[in-house]
């Protein structure tokens, strides 16, 4: 039987969310109080792909590093919406933070601490992940610490051997310019296929526009599939252009996660054996739905809440 399912290796985060009414950090009042809406959730780049791919009904499963303070809380969050969660526990440290502050127009700037999850490593990963697995995809954040490359070059070799498909998402260019552009190129070119958005399509490439990114990336590992934002997000394949959507006009609240859940829909589409254009409609309509609520994991009701996930704090 030909595998089906979906290994996501990356991160899992408690996003700490303040939306405000000012423009971006403009908003801010140094030295006093600014009025926010402040709300706590389960992210991380990784633990939201997986998430919203479970959603969308892919077999997913994911290895991440947790800590001690939060690492029960985002396990139940996981198993929640259907993933099967692999999560290493660190004794000495906490789970990732970000503090995410997002403005009137639904975009983020966000402060990070990346805890336990800047420390996975080959320690974590286990050969049997792999088992049942068609796609390993990887979060880029991985690769920004040493222990985490080295987990990352294991696991695509691994996967690499045994046929399982690669994908990989950038993560951000603030730390992707720190590692270096063409290093990560370098480090990740047993993948087939890379998830940028405009702006780290543009730094990897070296371009000056998201088709010729989308192009050169593709002459380095098969295929790019390049997110526009609210412009859509284009695919090409071997150097040339093979699909466009334009984006899907929606009221945004929220665009933390919106990248992470377009990566979700694009592949369990293309898993289940969709074409481009149809698989970039699927990244592009989960993306939308991604935007129009508060974090960046698929929205759940409130009567699925328990006090657990309301206060997943320890306070010891």
């Amino acid at each position: 039987m030909t595998p089906t399912g979906l290994l996501v290796i990356g991160d899992v985060v408690t996003d700490v969310v303040a939306l405000h009414g000012g423009p971006a950090l403009a908003g801010l009042a140094l030295g006093t109080d600014t009025a926010a809406d402040i709300v706590l959730r389960p992210g991380g780049s990784g633990a939201n792909t997986a998430s919203w791919a479970a959603r969308l009904g892919a077999d997913v499963r994911i290895l991440t590093r947790v800590g001690f303070d939060t690492g029960e809380w985002h396990a139940a969050e996981l198993r929640r919406v259907g993933v099967r969660p692999h999560l290493r526990m660190d004794p000495d440290r906490p789970t990732a933070v970000v503090i995410a502050m997002v403005d009137a127009t639904g975009e983020r700037s966000m402060l990070t601490n990346r805890g336990a999850g800047g420390h996975i490593g080959v320690d974590d990963w286990d050969a049997t992940l792999l088992d049942g697995v068609r796609h390993l995809h990887l979060s880029g954040y991985t690769l920004f610490a040493e222990p985490g490359l080295q987990l990352s070059r294991l696991a695509m070799a691994e996967a690499t051997l045994r046929g399982v498909t690669i994908s990989v998402d950038p993560a951000s260019t603030g730390p992707l310019r720190a590692f270096g552009p063409e290093r990560f190129v370098q480090e990740t070119l047993a993948a087939q296929l890379i998830i940028p958005n405009l702006d780290e399509a543009l730094l990897l490439s070296g371009e000056s526009s998201a088709e010729r990114a989308a192009e050169r990336l593709s002459l380095r590992y098969g295929a790019a599939a390049v997110k526009l934002g609210s412009r859509g997000a284009l695919m090409a394949k071997d150097g040339k252009l093979t699909a466009r959507v334009p984006g899907i006009a929606t009221e945004v609240v929220d665009s933390t996660g919106a990248g992470d859940a377009f990566a979700a829909g694009l592949l369990t589409a293309l898993l289940r054996g969709a074409d481009d254009e149809a698989a970039l409609d699927a990244g592009r309509r989960a993306g939308a739905e991604a935007v129009t609520a508060i974090g960046g994991r698929p929205r759940i009701l409130a009567s699925e809440l328990g006090t657990d996930q309301l206060y997943p704090l320890n306070t010891n």
